[in-house]
């Protein structure tokens, strides 16, 4: 972890600072509403049948639409806004994806970049294949499922690592 000088947040940019906190803020409700979602879809089991025969259900189809949404602009957020950003703020200096990604690891921000990455071919994997491959859809979503907590804990990481730069 970067360690902070005494005056290192007096020195941050005021327009870094609004930035970190308006993507923190975003990232905290993007979580929330992906959680929520989560849980609603995931309340009842579902194997790939009855994921065809549920997504004619236009709650249901909602439900998975959203859901998709919401773990991709969470994702999204986290790993082409947020962390470029704290990179930034922080002197780390920000690069391509995958060095933003390593570079993060290292700092304790992500417990794996490979698992990131992973993370970011579902979301794709969810999109793309959305109705046409059930099967297919069916392991995404359910990876994704268990993929959420990853989400929840790096939103939180970031919230520890950011909180003391904006206050």
């Amino acid at each position: 972890m970067s360690s902070l000088s005494p005056n290192f947040k007096d020195k941050l940019a005021k327009g870094d600072r609004e930035r970190l906190t308006g993507l923190l803020k975003t990232a905290q409700a993007e979580l929330l509403h992906l959680q929520q979602t989560d849980a609603r879809l995931f309340k009842t089991p579902f194997n790939p049948d009855e994921l065809v025969l549920r997504l004619q259900d236009i709650d249901f189809s909602e439900r998975v639409d959203a859901f998709v949404a919401r773990f991709g602009r969470l994702q999204d957020l986290l790993g082409d806004k947020f962390l470029p950003a704290w990179l930034k703020a922080m002197e780390e200096g920000s690069g391509a994806v995958l060095e933003n990604l390593d570079r993060a690891e290292k700092l304790g921000l992500l417990a794996s970049a490979d698992e990131w990455l992973a993370v970011r071919k579902l979301r794709n994997l969810m999109v793309h294949e959305y109705i046409d491959q059930p099967k297919t859809l069916h392991m995404a979503l359910h990876a994704a499922h268990d993929h959420v907590a990853m989400l929840a804990q790096t939103v939180e990481m970031f919230s520890l690592r950011t909180q003391p730069l904006v206050d």
